[in-house]
């Protein structure tokens, strides 16, 4: 229960009289046209009687309070206004400015819908020199991407076929292709996801799978390499922050090689190469531990596990962790060339750190909430930080264009 800062939408008690954090005393406030939403904390336009960002009835909370301009705040009230906060936040530290929209409903509103073939074709030819479109043809509208779920599905599908070989008929050829198509579902589909995201669609199928093989074994090299320049392996609560920042930056190593030879300026641009290569790194890395786990203990059922386990799992790991690396390193990078200062940049460093550390929790041996409650809490996190992010490639899209706009005229 509470109500909002007319001032700055900030969440106080029904009794307060001052805002502490922006000092606008209330009581004189509510005398005023109410300048921000009552229920998300959106900036309202003059007169308006439903706030345009959560569509909620503002003269109806007025009415239902006796005529005060402040109303009830629910749960949800809370989570929307702790969300806005923490998406305008990395917003502004990634370099945009705005309100951040995330919507979620147009990520999956073409899954279900029947395409043709036709519609495929289109989308694999996306990313040549003849098939991407100019910077001001490029759309700045969410993106409702489909494919990944047909990738999904068909390379789930494969896993469960491999399964049903060696569950009935217990033939041990099956041991790799489960393996590795059991790894490799979720970060694939993942990956396609992202492509299917990159608003620019500037980078082609075949150099994102080739970056996905590429680009993750050269990362699982770079990361080797600093394992053994800082004997990070252990798995207590500092030990697992190295390892979270050896991993990391290995990945991150890689993406800029190929920053740098794409010369890539987008933030979806960013997103896109470091899926490829944390979802080439996730698949590897969790096809070795399935693989160990077989040799050390000689049981399908163990291997089995595991592979599950990582395979479901892997929707807020190595892929989103590395996305969000990447995009970071791509809004540093900007128009100019890649060079070595933009990897200690502010704002990439923000952003890394934020990877290291959803990393290196992920890997400490804290829990709560159950078995599996720290991993649902920090996919949970990993996902706001990347939708986030995906609003601001789009809100840097519709900048540059203005810009190019600005300079033509």
């Amino acid at each position: 229960m509470g109500k909002m800062c007319l001032n700055c939408g900030n969440i106080l008690s029904d009794q307060a009289k001052f805002c502490p954090k922006c000092g606008t005393k209330q009581e004189t406030q509510t005398r005023q046209e109410g300048k921000f939403c009552l229920f998300c904390g959106a900036t309202l336009e003059p007169g308006a009687r439903f706030c345009s960002n959560c569509g909620r009835d503002l003269m109806a909370a007025k009415k239902g309070n006796g005529g005060a301009v402040h109303s009830n705040v629910s749960a949800a009230d809370y989570v929307k206004s702790g969300f806005d906060k923490v998406a305008g936040t990395l917003n502004e530290k990634i370099g945009e400015s705005g309100p951040v929209k995330v919507h979620l409903s147009d990520l999956v509103s073409e899954v279900f819908k029947k395409h043709t073939m036709e519609e495929t074709e289109e989308l694999f030819i996306a990313g040549t020199k003849k098939t991407t479109p100019k910077e001001s043809e490029i759309t700045a509208k969410w993106p409702k991407p489909w494919l990944y779920s047909r990738v999904l599905l068909f390379l789930a599908v494969t896993s469960l076929i491999l399964y049903f070989i060696l569950i009935e008929f217990h033939n041990p050829n099956a041991y790799p292709g489960f393996i590795f198509m059991g790894a490799m579902t979720v970060p694939f589909a993942l990956l396609i996801f992202f492509w299917e995201v990159n608003a620019p669609r500037n980078i082609s199928i075949f150099s994102v799978v080739s970056m996905f093989f590429v680009g993750g074994v050269l990362s699982l090299v770079c990361t080797l390499i600093l394992y053994n320049i800082t004997g990070a392996g252990d798995l207590s609560y500092g030990g697992a922050m190295l390892v979270g920042f050896v991993e990391e930056a290995g990945k991150i190593v890689v993406v800029a090689y190929y920053m740098r030879k794409t010369n890539s300026k987008y933030i979806l641009n960013g997103l896109l190469l470091g899926a490829c290569v944390g979802a080439g790194f996730a698949v590897f890395e969790s096809a070795g531990y399935a693989f160990q786990c077989l040799l050390s203990t000689g049981a399908d059922s163990a291997m089995m596990d595991i592979t599950l386990l990582r395979g479901v799992l892997a929707v807020g790991g190595h892929v989103v962790w590395t996305a969000i690396a990447g995009a970071a390193l791509a809004a540093a990078k900007g128009e100019e060339m890649f060079n070595i200062q933009q990897l200690i940049s502010g704002r990439f460093l923000f952003f890394f750190a934020i990877s290291v550390i959803l990393h290196g929790v992920w890997d400490c041996p804290l829990q709560f909430l159950g078995s599996y409650g720290k991993y649902i809490v920090l996919i949970v996190l990993a996902w706001v930080v990347t939708l986030t992010l995906i609003s601001s490639g789009l809100k840097q899209i519709t900048r540059l264009a203005q810009q190019k706009g600005n300079e033509n005229q």
